[in-house]
């Protein structure tokens, strides 16, 4: 063989070779993640149900609350403010962000 063909098989060769790893590699990954894929939506479905009650408990107390005060808007200073309302509702946010972030 003369050096030209050998250096056009031997850059054949390891394009091969290295495609063929590429897709080894790829089968691998897709292979582990078809099997982790049942766990992880078994996690994201217990999450939602949690995240479902959660929100139903959040809205029978909410409920609750606007009955026993009456359809009357709260007019008493000492009833939770606006600014204590956004900080209750934004440490609920992170809450929900940490245990995201748990789950993931």
């Amino acid at each position: 063989m003369t050096p030209p063909d050998a250096l056009l098989r031997a850059t054949i060769n390891r394009l091969v070779a290295r495609v063929g790893e590429g897709l080894a590699d790829a089968a691998a990954g897709m292979a582990v993640a078809v099997q982790d894929a049942p766990e992880r939506i078994r996690q994201e479905w217990d999450l939602f149900q949690e995240e479902v009650r959660a929100e139903a408990e959040r809205l029978h107390q909410e409920s609750d609350l606007s009955e026993s005060q009456g359809t009357q808007p709260p007019t008493d200073p000492s009833d939770e403010s606006l600014q204590e309302r956004i900080d209750r509702l934004r440490a609920q946010v992170a809450d929900l962000d940490n245990r995201l972030e748990e789950h993931t």
